[in-house]
């Protein structure tokens, strides 16, 4: 086992951090003020080989699934709100890899970020006012008429929401059967029946785009069900029958991919903070000598130091074990998530303790990075959600291996007997 960056990570690092430092973190204020779309630097990260189907591809082709958790860490190092901006379209591409056929890949995965100079977003639907972590209780429906499926309902807090080229929705086709009952549509920008309701004004990561999404008799055509009908007839027919449907949702299927890089992302946010600090606390005295000299800010240092590298271990883990198609039957992916959220939520507030007053004021970065922190603790599955996963997945392991062990000892024993 080797632990060591290759040279291409190496190199790619520091690429991510320099764009970062050049091009996120000057503008950042700016839009953490104003809440606008940073379409500067989402053209930037282009012009740069950070966004679009190219760098999607150099990510696909590592090996090691590592370049993704470098990407969204240093992006975020940066800014939370701008990273989230130059990648929310990536959550709608993965739900379409994940759900549709090769021909509806090809085709809807590059509008989700445009080619050329062109930029185009995409974005993902799945909460609901009544249905947030616990997507087993989506509302929104599909009814097929003739060659068209018909979509009602409202969704909210979508990055890219209303703004989206391309609107990737997962609504309820059968009620009856939960989430067995459920399928995903891609719905173009521009599509009758879909429309932006109301844009949230956030706590933190003000520079990602939110909003609701509300459908009213919106209609897409057949090619637009992800996957296709025949597959879909063909699961809703075993549900109904009460066997297995695989994976037991389009939606969870698509978090279990990307719950690593939401881990990397929040990790980001612990890093900066841990990293300002550390120079803050250099060049600050107190009796005549630097903060970082005195044994009491010497142990929470450590500590914060220890969780961070803690939680970057669970995200290169789990990122490593998804490209290299090893199951994460243990809540692997969970626990990437559910550590690095919680170490980015506690270490910016022990970061705020160390330097005090100073640090609730709106001129210090904390500031910032606390309030961008909270949110990794409650999207794409709440931290007490990742706990319900992880518990749920290890008492299956458990259960697995005892069943292993049993059949092991059956088969000695006959062994034993036949000899």
């Amino acid at each position: 086992m080797d632990f060591r960056l290759s040279d291409e990570h190496v190199e790619f690092k520091k690429l991510c951090r320099r764009f970062a430092a050049e091009v996120i973190r000057p503008i950042a204020p700016h839009y953490d003020r104003t809440e606008e779309v940073p379409w500067e630097a989402i053209k930037a990260a282009r012009e740069w080989g950070l966004h679009g189907l190219d760098h999607m591809q150099r990510m696909a082709a590592d090996p090691d699934g590592l370049m993704t958790a470098i990407y969204a860490e240093e992006l975020h190092w940066g800014c939370a709100g701008i990273a989230l901006a130059i990648q929310g379209s990536g959550l709608a591409a993965a739900g379409i890899a994940a759900s549709g056929t090769p021909e509806q890949i090809m085709r809807w995965v590059p509008e989700c970020y445009g080619t050329g100079d062109e930029i185009k977003l995409g974005a993902y639907a799945v909460t609901e006012p009544g249905a947030g972590s616990d997507v087993r209780s989506l509302r929104t429906t599909a009814r097929l008429d003739g060659d068209e499926w018909v979509l009602n309902g409202t969704k909210v807090f979508i990055t890219n929401g209303g703004i989206a080229d391309v609107t990737v929705v997962v609504a309820t086709v059968d009620p009856e059967l939960g989430y067995r009952g459920q399928a995903s549509f891609v719905v173009p920008k521009g599509t009758p029946g879909l429309r932006q309701g109301k844009k949230e004004s956030k706590l933190g990561i003000r520079a990602s785009h939110t909003a609701e999404i509300v459908l009213e008799d919106c209609r897409v055509p057949m090619e637009n069900l992800l996957g296709g009908y025949d597959k879909l007839q063909r699961k809703l027919e075993r549900a109904r029958r009460g066997e297995s449907t695989g994976r037991s949702s389009n939606a969870l299927a698509t978090f279990e991919m990307t719950r690593p890089l939401v881990g990397a992302s929040a990790l980001g946010i612990a890093q900066a903070a841990y990293e300002w600090t550390l120079d803050y606390l250099e060049r600050t005295y107190e009796g005549g000598k630097p903060l970082i000299e005195h044994q009491r800010v010497q142990q929470t240092i450590a500590d914060v130091a220890t969780e961070i590298e803690a939680a970057r271990l669970l995200v290169w883990r789990a990122s490593w074990m998804a490209r290299n198609g090893v199951p994460l039957t243990g809540g692997q992916g969970s626990m990437a998530k559910l550590k690095a959220g919680d170490v980015a939520m506690w270490a910016t507030a022990t970061c705020m303790d160390l330097v005090g007053p100073y640090a609730q004021t709106t001129d210090c970065p904390l500031e910032k990075w606390y309030r961008d922190a909270k949110i990794y603790q409650i999207f794409e599955g709440t931290a007490q959600v990742q706990r319900l996963v992880i518990s749920r997945l290890q008492r299956e392991e458990y259960r697995r291996r005892l069943a292993e062990a049993a059949e092991l000892l059956r088969s000695q024993e006959r062994a034993e007997a036949a000899a």
